[in-house]
């Protein structure tokens, strides 16, 4: 297989007396989607972070695209390329969903107004909704406060906007929880495409049916340590669950 685009070697990460992570490694590849995996308290959402620059590791090695980096900031993380959709949206609620999707991107007017910080409100807006077309995410309006849709359709927005803006890679920490099952259906659709495009997507998923029918690999943390690794066509649901739970090897 080719050299890996993101590459994390023996993390440790404490908090207080709580290992949360003993030495965790973790590869993913350009144009793949590969699920972690592992029970609750695993460590899956504290590598996660470490690898999206939102907490750092105590010690071990991060490489991206062959060079070994560190990520002090989530922002340090999005120059690199890489997008994380977190499980607690962070969306903000008062603005309508193209003002979330260019959120910290906003476009300014072309001209001497922009230089004096007026928004593009037209252009985000018909930039948003040719986006939310691609990727099959169906709103009432793109005009109403996003606080004002519907839980699955706030977490749709919140998984478009991190895939529009992923140069190279993308975590998606159980984008599909809020969401009903056509909803469900259409954001894994989105996850192949991407993965299609080239970009590696790193999905975080708790449905083991819905890990088999979208991964290309499947990595498996257990008690903070990686522990097994799956090519997603030759493995089945008991074996991942024996993975994560020790009840095999």
């Amino acid at each position: 297989m080719a050299e890996p685009l993101l590459e994390a070697r023996d993390l440790v990460k404490h908090y207080g007396s709580v290992e949360a992570l003993r030495g965790a490694s973790f590869t993913a590849y350009a144009g793949e989607v590969v699920s972690l995996i592992g029970d609750n308290g695993a460590g899956k959402s504290t590598l996660v972070k470490c690898l999206s620059g939102a907490e750092q590791p105590d010690s071990g090695t991060i490489a991206f695209d062959g060079r070994p980096i560190t990520l002090p900031t989530p922002t340090t993380a999005r120059h690199l390329g890489i997008e994380t959709v977190y499980q607690d949206l962070a969306v903000a609620p008062d603005l309508d969903p193209a003002a979330n999707l260019f959120l910290g991107r906003e476009l300014l007017k072309p001209g001497l107004l922009g230089r004096l910080g007026v928004l593009d409100k037209k252009a985000m807006r018909r930039r948003a909704t040719e986006s939310f077309a691609e990727l099959g995410v169906s709103l009432q309006s793109v005009d109403v406060p996003i606080g004002a849709l519907s839980g699955g359709q706030r977490q749709s927005v919140a998984v478009a906007r991190s895939v529009v803006w992923a140069g190279k890679l993308v975590f998606m920490d159980e984008p599909t929880a809020a969401l009903g099952v056509v909803q469900r259906e259409r954001v894994l659709e989105v996850v192949k495409r991407v993965r299609d495009q080239g970009l590696a997507v790193v999905l975080i998923s708790h449905n083991m049916p819905e890990v088999l029918a979208v991964s290309d690999r499947v990595e498996v943390l257990r008690l903070g340590r990686r522990v097994a690794r799956f090519t997603a066509a030759d493995t089945t649901v008991e074996e991942l669950v024996g993975a994560m739970t020790g009840a095999l090897g």
